[in-house]
């Protein structure tokens, strides 16, 4: 029989059922072992025999980034110091890391889930597997790495950058997957259109973590490379670290490992739970997790839940793509905008590049302008003026505010190895 790291349930009942037993599991091994949960619940009047149904997660407090920084260098730590096999960490652009301990069954239930990824993206045993993302104290290299053994692909462990290895690795070692952000991704393709190497790759499949990509991105992408498939794979640093869901071959949404995790999408300002299908933020309670187990955590991240059930037959859940982060929202002339709204309004025009750049700045006259930089196809529009005009009447119509468009040659904005920023807020505030 073939190995498959997929949960067994038959039923969306047996789900919840383990779902239960995980949620009191949890709770019960937060309130003893924990000072800081057992505080939280005790000043939210929660025992945990108090939970006897899922419906009970809602009586439960919420767990933000800012109580993970307050509590470093280990924060939310219960399991004494001594059964830490592990630490990882963010990035900690604001203020301390977040650093996350982890025991070995942690790790081993993480990694159990990154190879679930792997079947779910339809790898083999053949695939060669060009893992491009950064190692060190982040969580990416070694879950990518450490999922691919697990799994049993071969692993190729680049790292980030290092274009001229990269494209050697491609050509020599004949790789058949790459994990990397999707700028990463972008900057490969366009190079192995540069160097002529399209014919000389085996490259057939590329899953993408840590950065939400646009369409006409992904479209680009895989033209220039000739993919048969491209994933997006979720993941954080504070819920064990990508690999907690993907997309499957259906890309009808992300199949999230409920067996390990609850997930609310929930109203970021009211905290009660969106209408189903409606946009919201992720709030997370982890099930299994020993060291630094994770209570209604606020992860910022905006989606939706997909409540029709996948044509793939798998009955675990979905949720939509990653659509942006609630700290990611820009204010301008009292509108809130999300990156991915402007996503998906550049990728809805034919005929220009995937890349673009969003500059705000403040006017002399007190009031706030935007400027959207956007490239030109690679084979250049029939008409600049018309494409830009056509942008800014998108804008207007469906964001309601207006701008001012440029169009820059093709390749014309930067590169990154990485997350290429494209938000630029010049304004005092």
């Amino acid at each position: 029989m073939k190995k498959t790291f997929m949960p067994s349930f038959a039923s969306l009942q047996e789900l919840e059922n383990e779902q239960l037993r995980g949620l009191k599991w949890t709770v019960n091994h937060a309130c003893q072992e924990s000072a800081f949960y057992r505080k939280q619940l005790e000043d939210a009047g929660i025992h945990p025999g108090d939970i006897r149904s899922l419906d009970d997660i809602r009586r439960l407090p919420f767990t933000r980034a800012d109580d993970l920084r307050a509590g470093y260098p280990f924060p939310l730590l219960s399991v004494p110091i001594t059964d830490v096999v592990r630490i990882h960490a963010s990035s900690g652009t604001t203020g301390k890391q977040k650093v996350l301990c982890y025991t070995q069954k942690d790790i081993d239930d993480w990694i159990h889930m990154f190879a679930r990824c792997y079947e779910m993206a339809g790898l083999t045993s053949g695939d060669r597997v060009q893992i491009a993302v950064g190692y060190g104290i982040w969580t990416a290299g070694a879950g990518f790495q450490l999922g691919c053994e697990k799994f049993g692909a071969l692993a190729v462990p680049v790292g980030p950058g290092n274009i001229d290895l990269q494209c050697r690795f491609l050509v020599d070692l004949k790789s058949t997957v790459m994990c990397c952000t999707a700028s990463m991704a972008l900057l490969m393709a366009e190079e192995v259109e540069r160097r002529g190497l399209k014919d000389k790759i085996a490259l057939k499949k590329i899953i993408f973590g840590s950065e939400r990509s646009s369409a006409a991105m992904r479209a680009r992408i895989k033209t220039l490379l000739n993919l048969e498939d491209m994933f997006d794979i979720t993941g954080m640093t504070e819920l064990y670290g990508p690999g907690t869901g993907i997309d499957c071959e259906r890309h009808e949404g992300i199949h999230y490992w409920a067996d390990h995790y609850i997930l609310e999408i929930l109203d970021p300002e009211t905290l009660q739970p969106v209408a189903d299908g409606e946009t919201g933020e992720m709030v997370v309670t982890t099930l299994k997790k020993e060291a630094a187990p994770l209570i209604r955590y606020r992860t910022r991240d905006l989606t939706r839940k997909i409540t029709t059930p996948c044509s793939c037959g798998n009955i675990l859940p979905m949720h939509d793509r990653i659509l942006g982060r609630t700290d990611d929202m820009i204010i301008f002339r009292a509108v809130n905008i999300y990156p991915g709204q402007i996503d998906e309004i550049l990728s809805s025009i034919p005929d220009i590049g995937s890349e673009y750049q969003v500059i705000l700045d403040a006017g002399d006259d007190g009031r706030d302008y935007m400027t959207i930089r956007v490239e030109d196809g690679k084979d250049g529009v029939t008409d600049r003026r018309a494409a830009a005009d056509r942008i800014a009447r998108e804008v207007k119509n469906r964001i309601m505010v207006s701008c001012k468009v440029e169009m820059v040659d093709y390749a014309g904005l930067p590169r990154s190895e990485r997350k290429s920023k494209r938000i630029y807020d010049n304004r005092d505030r």
